[in-house]
C-alpha cells in the first residue's frame, strides 16, 4: 500500500446512519453487487462522509436477450452511467435545497469474500477520481459483515497510477520507466465511524434493568418452573471447535482462482514474446539479405534498394495490456491477507493440541 503522507486527507469519518444505510442496502441486493453514492465534506484533513444515497437499479428481465450476470455487471458499472450521473446530480441538488452536506466524496459497492479488485472497480474510482481528487470508494463485504463484524472499508487510487491509467499504456517498458507494481494501485484508509451528539445522548439514556446482586431462591416446584434459577456464565467450549472455518475454505478456493487468472495472464505475455522473437528474427534474416542484395548491386553499379521496407512488409505482435495481470496480483494480495486473519485463531487452537496430534 503507497503510505498517506501526500494525501488530501488522512482519515475518514463515517456517520452512524450512513454505515446503516449502506449495509442495509449491501444486504437486501446480495448477492447482485449495490452500489450507491456519499456526500460529505472534507475538514481539517477528516473526509466526512454524513449521506449516502443508492443508484437505481435496472429490471434486467424485462431485457430482451438478458443474462444471469448482467445485473451484477449493470450494477458495476452504475456509478459512471450517464443516467446514473444525472440521478446523482439531481439527488444532490435536493439536498442543498434542504441544507445538508452535498458534496460528491465518492461512491460505495458491496463485495463478497473481499472479491472487488477488478476492472470496473478501478474505472468507476478512476471517474470520480479524475473529477475530485477528494474521493473515495468504500467497500462493504457482506459476506464478512454476516458473521457479526463490520467489514467497512476505504480506498483512493494512487497518483501514479491515475497518470499512468491516464496514458492507457502498461506495457512492460512503461512499467519499468514508472516503476509501477500491484502495490501502487490502491491506498487504503483508516474509517471511524461517528455517531451525532444527540444520538449519543440518547443510548446514555436508554433505561437498563436493574440487577439484584441477592438471588431469591424458589419457595416452591411451582415458583421453580414459572421463574427457574439462572446459573451464572460458563466458559464456552465452543472456541475448542477445530474444524475449519467454512469462510477460510471459500477465500482459498477463490484464492487458487486468482492465481489460476495469474498464470493466464502470464502465458498470454510468454506467447507475445515468442511471436515477438519470430518476427524479430524474420526482420533481421530479411534484413541481412537486403544488405547483400545492395552491395552486389553498388558492385555492378545500380541504385541500392531501400532497406527500410521491413516496416510495411512485417508487423510486429501488439504487447497486450499488463493491467489485467496487476489487478489480479492485487487480489491475490487480498486474498492473502485474508486468509492471514482467518488461521491466526485456527493455527493456535492446532498448536494448543499439538501433543495429541503427533504420532509417538
Amino acid at each position: 500500500m503507497a503510505d498517506l503522507k501526500d494525501a488530501p486527507f488522512k482519515t475518514i469519518q463515517v456517520e452512524a446512519l450512513v454505515v446503516m444505510k449502506i449495509v442495509r442496502h449491501c444486504s437486501n441486493s446480495f448477492p447482485t453487487t449495490a452500489t450507491g453514492s456519499i456526500v460529505g465534506m472534507d475538514k481539517e484533513g477528516v473526509l466526512e462522509i454524513t449521506n449516502t444515497f443508492p443508484f437505481p437499479t435496472v429490471d434486467v428481465a424485462s431485457l430482451e436477450g438478458s443474462h444471469q450476470n448482467d445485473a451484477s455487471a449493470l450494477a458495476a458499472a452504475a456509478p459512471r452511467a450517464k443516467a446514473n450521473i444525472v440521478y446523482q446530480n439531481e439527488m444532490i441538488r435536493h439536498l442543498k435545497e434542504v441544507n445538508v452536506d452535498a458534496n460528491n466524496v465518492g461512491w460505495y459497492t458491496s463485495a463478497t469474500m473481499g472479491n472487488f479488485v477488478n476492472s470496473s472497480f478501478i474505472e468507476n474510482q478512476y471517474y470520480y477520481q479524475r473529477e475530485n481528487d477528494r474521493t473515495v470508494a468504500l467497500v462493504h463485504d457482506v459476506s464478512r459483515s454476516s458473521q457479526g463484524a463490520l467489514s467497512l472499508r476505504a480506498f483512493k487510487l494512487t497518483p501514479n497510477f491515475m497518470a499512468a491509467f491516464k496514458e492507457g499504456k502498461f506495457t512492460t517498458e512503461s512499467l519499468q520507466k514508472s516503476k509501477l507494481t500491484f502495490k501502487d494501485i490502491l491506498v487504503e484508509y483508516p474509517i471511524t465511524i461517528h455517531n451525532s451528539h444527540l444520538l449519543t445522548s440518547f443510548l446514555h439514556q436508554l433505561p437498563v434493568a436493574p440487577t439484584t446482586e441477592e438471588v431469591t431462591l424458589p419457595t416452591s416446584l411451582a415458583d421453580l418452573e414459572r421463574n427457574p434459577v439462572k446459573m451464572p456464565l460458563q466458559m464456552s467450549t465452543d472456541i475448542l471447535d477445530l474444524s475449519i472455518d467454512p469462510f477460510l475454505e471459500k477465500t482459498c478456493d477463490l484464492l487458487l482462482d486468482s492465481i489460476e487468472s495469474h498464470y493466464t495472464e502470464l502465458n498470454n505475455h510468454q506467447y507475445y514474446q515468442r511471436q515477438l522473437a519470430r518476427e524479430q528474427a524474420k526482420i533481421t534474416a530479411w534484413q541481412t539479405k537486403r544488405k547483400a542484395e545492395n552491395a552486389g548491386r553498388v558492385a555492378a553499379k545500380q541504385t541500392p534498394l531501400p532497406e527500410d521496407e521491413w516496416q510495411r512488409i512485417f508487423k510486429l505482435p501488439q504487447e497486450p495490456s499488463r493491467l489485467e495481470g496487476m489487478l489480479n496480483a492485487k487480489q491475490v494480495e487480498q486474498y492473502s491477507k485474508q486468509i492471514d486473519g482467518f488461521t491466526a485463531s485456527v493455527s493456535a487452537k492446532m498448536f494448543a493440541v499439538r501433543g495429541n496430534l503427533l504420532p509417538e
